[in-house]
């Protein structure tokens, strides 16, 4: 069987990337841009460092911001009617995960119209038509969405989050650039950071996980154990590191899947409005002790790859416990809670467990799980 790997056309990184995106509209010929942020972008200036560069070159542009930090089938059904109403040609996505899963739906529905009902998307699609272009600018160092070809989409009345896949929603240029991520609150740049720790390590060791796929993810891993500390410290090399780290994580999971973790965390998500990363974060290590019978020797790399001496010398027990603990280290060491504790109601996990095991990301996990096993593993963080 054939193993398919999608990337982006192209991308930019480093400081300044985003001085690019003028050129590429420009030779790709774009009259009208569809600007997706979020409230809290537009109020902080973020988005004006990137509509600053459009105003100067006199580039025709409208901002849509009815964006929730979860994003809602309302907020994809405002940006359809809005983008047709102004006759935009293609999207710019500023922002994390939110604002680029939001463009994306948006994107996909415009030239495939027949998907206009919002929950037609969940799954793989089969949409016959590449989205309205999107240029991808990531403000946060996490979800990597400016790579992959997945978002997500909250339904508020069902109280559940879908996870929709499809190759034709990919961005055509991605502008990777730290300084565009600098003035993210350490609390986000945690939260971020530790969803692109989670792309990295559950990418690993997925079910779908191959040669190709494991290049990109240990080397993410190096580069988040490395970096992330330093980035919540504010530290310049550490958000250069974050910015690389969740891309090359991104090309890999974009291409094998995810886990029980991300099937979790997007129950969580849509029950108690709790960030995506957060969530991640909170889970990681409770599941990776889960499934380390069933991770071979990898553990042993990524207890390597996060700075752990001696893994060569570990028994099968000790670098599998080694890697579990040196996740929980750094996740304490950037402030994030270790446990649901006040967040989850017990008399809500049953209903969690089901939804998190229809999640699109579980058969992905590469220990078989069952219902009553993320019960468990829910009750063992509220305890």
């Amino acid at each position: 069987m054939a193993n398919r790997f999608v990337l982006n056309e192209t991308s930019y990184h480093g400081q300044g990337a985003i001085k690019e995106i003028v050129p590429e509209i420009k030779a790709r010929g774009y009259k009208k841009l569809f600007v997706t942020a979020t409230p809290d972008l537009v109020k902080f200036k973020v988005t004006k460092k990137v509509t600053d560069l459009l105003d100067e070159a006199k580039i025709p542009y409208c901002v849509y911001t009815d964006i929730q930090a979860n994003p809602s089938i309302e907020n994809v059904k405002g940006g359809v009617k809005m983008f047709k109403a102004e006759k935009c040609d293609a999207i710019v996505a500023i922002g994390g995960g939110s604002s680029m899963d939001t463009a994306k739906a948006i994107g996909i529905i415009v030239k495939n119209p027949e998907f206009k009902d919002v929950r037609s998307l969940e799954g793989v699609a089969p949409t016959k038509k590449p989205c309205a272009p999107i240029l991808a600018v990531p403000t946060t160092a996490g979800t990597a969405a400016e790579v992959t070809i997945n978002y997500v989409i909250t339904d508020i009345e069902r109280k559940r989050k879908f996870v929709c896949v499809d190759v034709h929603d990919i961005p055509v240029v991605a502008f990777v650039d730290p300084d565009m991520m600098a003035s993210m609150p350490k609390s986000l740049k945690a939260s971020t950071g530790m969803d692109a720790l989670t792309h990295a390590i559950e990418g690993y060791i997925t079910l779908g996980a191959w040669e190709l796929s494991d290049m990109f993810h240990i080397k993410a891993i190096e580069i988040i154990g490395r970096s992330l500390k330093k980035s919540v410290d504010g530290k310049k090399e550490g958000e250069e590191g974050m910015a690389l780290g969740q891309y090359v994580a991104g090309m890999g999971f974009s291409n094998v899947g995810l886990g029980v973790d991300h099937a979790m965390a997007h129950t969580l998500s849509a029950y108690y409005n709790m960030p995506h990363g957060m969530a991640c974060a909170v889970l990681l290590p409770t599941v990776m002790e889960f499934n380390a019978p069933k991770t071979g020797t990898k553990y042993r790399d990524i207890a390597k790859a996060l700075g752990v001496k001696g893994t060569e010398k570990m028994s099968q027990k000790e670098y599998r416990k080694a890697a579990c603990d040196a996740v929980r280290k750094l996740s304490k060491s950037v402030g994030i809670p270790q446990n649901l504790k006040g967040i989850v109601k017990p008399e809500d996990i049953p209903a969690l467990a089901k939804s998190a095991y229809a999640d699109a990301c579980r058969p992905g996990n590469p220990r078989d799980v069952s219902v009553k096993q993320i019960e468990d593993m829910f009750k063992s963080l509220i305890k």
